[in-house]
Parts: C-alpha cells; sequence; structure tokens
C-alpha cells in the first residue's frame, strides 16, 4: 500500500458540533472524507450510566495527518474528553487510498488552490 491509511472515530454532542467538526477537518486538509451517522451511545462516565444521542465521525486520512487531527479534534470538542480513536487500515482499493492521500495534508493543500 502506497500511502498509509487510517480511519479515526470520534463522537460529537449533535449533528451541529459534528458538522462544525467535520467541515473544519475537511477544509483544513486533515481528511479526506468523513461519514457522519447518528447513534445511541452507552457508557459509564464517572460512575454513572450514561445514555444519549450522539454523532459519530468516520474520519478517513493519512496516518501522517494523524497528530494534526488528534490536537484539532481536542482544540475544537466540546468533551472534556472525546473518543478519539485511530483504527489502520491494512487494505483496500489502491484508487481509493491514493485519493486520500492526494486529498489530505500538503497535496491537498496544493489541489485546494488549483
Amino acid at each position: 500500500m502506497k500511502n498509509a491509511c487510517c480511519i479515526v472515530i470520534t463522537t460529537a454532542p449533535d449533528s451541529e458540533t459534528a458538522e462544525r467538526l467535520a467541515g473544519g477537518i475537511l477544509e483544513d486538509r486533515l481528511a479526506a472524507c468523513i461519514h457522519l451517522h447518528d447513534i445511541r451511545s452507552r457508557y459509564v462516565w464517572e460512575g454513572k450510566l450514561n445514555r444519549d444521542e450522539e454523532v459519530v465521525l468516520w474520519i478517513k486520512t493519512e496516518e501522517s495527518q494523524y497528530g494534526k487531527l488528534e490536537a484539532y479534534i481536542l482544540e475544537h470538542h466540546p468533551y472534556d474528553l472525546p473518543e478519539i480513536l485511530k483504527v489502520p487500515v491494512t487494505g483496500g482499493l489502491a484508487g481509493y487510498l491514493d485519493w486520500i492521500g492526494r486529498t489530505t495534508g500538503e497535496s491537498g493543500a496544493q489541489e485546494k488552490t488549483l
């Protein structure tokens, strides 16, 4: 695989926050594509069982962008401790993975100005 890609997963408390995060991430070329899905979350936080409606973001990016992406999420996310999980992509359609590489980081910034 030419470009090492990963999927970064985070959740947002509502669609407005999810859209704002996704827009900023894509504008900064930290990812090539983001899927947003409404979900029902069940989790233990500070010793209590919680039930919330959230939006999950599946963020497709290059491994080289992970540090900047994590920093962006931490800076712009309303949660004190947001979910941020990095899942390595071990395979996929070569053309799609190349597109992720061309769309993110420095390559994406150059493509943006064309």
